[in-house]
């Protein structure tokens, strides 16, 4: 049977794509958790519709995204902590904090570890097809 799906689904494909799998499978799981539906002549025009404004909104995000790691790449990201005289600090800052100052998606940013001390570091950022880092200023409060 093919279903257009209607969310990502692991192992299966994208929203918006046409798949073909077992009868049981869509009538019994697929359909019932909404996760896609039967592949009419109508849901596929929706579907192929809905597509088209998913990448269209995906490249324009991808766009300022590109545009926001240039700005930062110029002027570091500052993030306030409370830390001890050691300049370690009493909570570490993670990629979602990091991800909220830079005003960036927290899938773009590549911290490896959460930074736990004061100082300048070099973060990396990728989205799609940019990729580059950008500074982030850890100060004492």
């Amino acid at each position: 049977m093919k279903v257009v799906l209607l969310k990502d689904v692991r192992n299966m494909g994208k929203a918006g794509s046409v798949i073909e799998v077992s009868d049981g499978h869509a009538v019994n799981f697929i359909i019932p958790q909404k996760l896609g539906v039967p592949a009419t002549a109508a849901n596929l025009k929706q579907a192929e519709l809905k597509k088209k404004s998913v990448d269209q909104q995906k490249a324009v995000s991808e766009e300022l995204i590109a545009e926001r790691m240039q700005v930062l790449a110029e002027s570091p990201v500052e993030i306030a902590r409370k830390a001890n005289e050691k300049n370690h600090l009493y909570d570490a800052v993670d990629a979602e904090e990091i991800a909220a100052a830079a005003q960036l998606p927290v899938e773009a940013i590549k911290l490896e570890k959460p930074i736990k001390e004061v100082g300048e570091f070099e973060v990396p950022v990728s989205h799609g097809k940019d990729f580059g880092s950008i500074k982030v200023r850890i100060v004492a409060e």
